[in-house]
């Protein structure tokens, strides 16, 4: 049985997140999006929001580490312990890294507006093995706690199935700009409670 540690990133993941969602892009979304798209996309609108991470609202899933690791017993690879991240911000900013263009970081009013479901990246080994509907989980269950009672998310076209199957509908496509003039198209989606 597979025993993986759900908790919040903190700063000291860090280090380990960048390589961790560089591996989950270019090892999983290849069939949705050209090696042009992966590369202009990584760092602007595919990566790492520390924001979330100071608002304590974003998940790491750690492989514990130990010589009777239960967790691992195949060894597969992990970015320092970490199989997985994502989360779920209580701010406008609906998508996108540190480094996005036009970010709007003020907070959300939970009576009136939809939580962002942000950043989710598994690990390519740890694909399919039902990590990603976990995180959404704790997502959405810290969310509603802070009174929220809608979702929203940009999903990747390799998310879509995801969360599709967690109840989200599909609303819109976006064709986000890329530096080279190319875009990266993600899908709008929602879910109410």
């Amino acid at each position: 049985m597979m025993t993986l540690l759900y908790r919040l990133a903190t700063p000291a993941d860090i280090p380990h997140l960048g390589p961790l969602i560089e591996a989950s892009i270019r090892g999983l979304q290849t069939r949705d999006y050209s090696p042009t798209q992966i590369e202009q996309a990584i760092g602007t609108w595919l990566g790492l929001d520390t924001h979330l991470i100071a608002d304590q609202t974003y998940f790491a899933v750690e492989v514990p580490t130990g010589s009777e690791n239960s967790a691992n017993p195949d060894r597969l690879p992990t970015i320092g312990n970490l199989a997985a991240c994502g989360g779920w911000s209580r701010r406008k900013t609906p998508y996108g890294s540190d480094h996005r263009p036009n970010r709007d970081d003020s907070l959300l009013d939970p009576r009136t507006d939809a939580a962002k479901i942000r950043a989710f990246f598994v690990h390519p080994a740890w694909a399919r093995r039902g990590i990603g509907s976990r995180i959404l989980e704790l997502c959405e269950q810290a969310a509603q706690a802070e009174g929220f009672t809608r979702f929203e998310m940009g999903a990747t076209l390799t998310g879509i199935p995801l969360y599709r199957h967690h109840g989200y509908v599909e609303h819109e496509r976006i064709d986000l700009p890329l530096a080279n003039g190319e875009s990266l198209p993600i899908v709008k989606m929602a879910k109410s409670f």
